[in-house]
């Protein structure tokens, strides 16, 4: 199977490209290695990949309409994991435009794109912040979205509509997945069991926003990239699910589980809340576990002692 991934060099995506590759997909890899994080480290998240037959890469925009018809025109493509986004929800508030012009429009883009060559099975990466501030814990993929918190939350569910459209006008065979926190080897930097590992074993004085009582379901990177092949390989038109752990963890326990793990412990300084978050995040996988065969297995314990090995070895 031809599959192009698009951010196929950040975290998910170089997990995913390599899982796909070893079991012998054509993969094409779309990036912009933009200045978000180091590109340097990008281009090492995909080392592995460039040297296997059967991957190239392509450094190109989503926001290029005309460079992604051509992309599309000359890869032929079976299948699309549309993995690139601009993410942060703290950032989304700042930026709301450029995050609607690449989220949004990069998307429009990239159906566009498909509907025009061959209509290939189209994977679209959702986020749990679609679900915002809604009280229905463990969220439900039929909850309604309608209290997202942050401007990324609403540019997903945005795609998520945009997608709908394409599946029922076009006939675009799409599945969104609703990421929750995402964690392991290679997860960016300004992410959190990142920072908090880099600062803890660096003796830096570690900021918790809040009184460490939020929670977030954790997903550990070989559980995410189960979900990905699992919705790639189906043969479902249209559907939306949550991959999560379907566990809640608060923020003080996993600020622990890190200090227990590099057996330092934390300098922390409490900070206020900060805008954008929602308080507690929980994935129903119910509607995954029977349509997709999706059953994670990595708990947050040994995915974190997973994560601090990779980083002692330097990454």
């Amino acid at each position: 199977m031809r599959v192009l991934v698009t951010g196929g060099a950040g975290f998910i995506g170089s997990h995913l490209c390599e899982a796909l590759l070893r079991r012998g997909d054509l993969v094409t890899i779309l990036d912009n290695f933009d200045e978000f994080y180091d590109p340097a480290i990008k281009w090492r998240n995909i080392e592995w990949c460039e040297d296997q037959h059967g991957c190239g890469v392509v450094e190109g925009d989503i926001c290029n309409p005309a460079a992604m018809l051509d992309l599309f025109s000359r890869g032929q493509f079976d299948a699309v994991v549309h993995l690139a986004a601009l993410a942060g929800v703290r950032l989304s508030l700042d930026e709301p435009q450029h995050f609607n012009d690449v989220n949004v429009g990069g998307t429009i883009n990239l159906l566009e794109a498909a509907r025009r060559h061959g209509n290939p099975r189209f994977i679209l990466a959702s986020t749990s912040s679609a679900y915002g501030l809604s009280e229905a814990i463990p969220y439900r993929e039929d909850d309604p979205l309608l209290s997202p918190v942050s401007v990324y939350g609403a540019t997903k569910i945005a795609c998520e509509k945009y997608g709908h459209i394409y599946h029922q006008v076009h006939g675009l065979p799409l599945v969104a997945l609703r990421f929750f926190t995402a964690h392991g080897e290679r997860q960016r930097p300004d992410m959190a069991i990142h920072r908090f590992t880099r600062m803890i074993l660096n003796g830096e004085e570690l900021t918790m926003y809040g009184d460490g009582s939020t929670s977030r379901d954790y997903t550990y990177i070989a559980d995410v990239v189960s979900g990905i092949l699992a919705a790639l390989d189906s043969g479902i038109g249209y559907g939306v699910f949550n991959i999560g752990d379907s566990e809640r963890h608060s923020l003080s326990s996993v600020i622990k589980l890190i200090e227990q793990v590099c057996g330092v412990q934390a300098r922390i300084r409490q900070l206020p809340e900060q805008p954008g978050d929602p308080p507690h995040t929980c994935a129903d996988i119910s509607l995954a576990r029977a349509q997709l065969g999706y059953a994670p297995t990595i708990s947050l314990e040994e995915g974190i002692g997973r994560f601090v090995d990779w980083y002692r070895q330097g990454q």
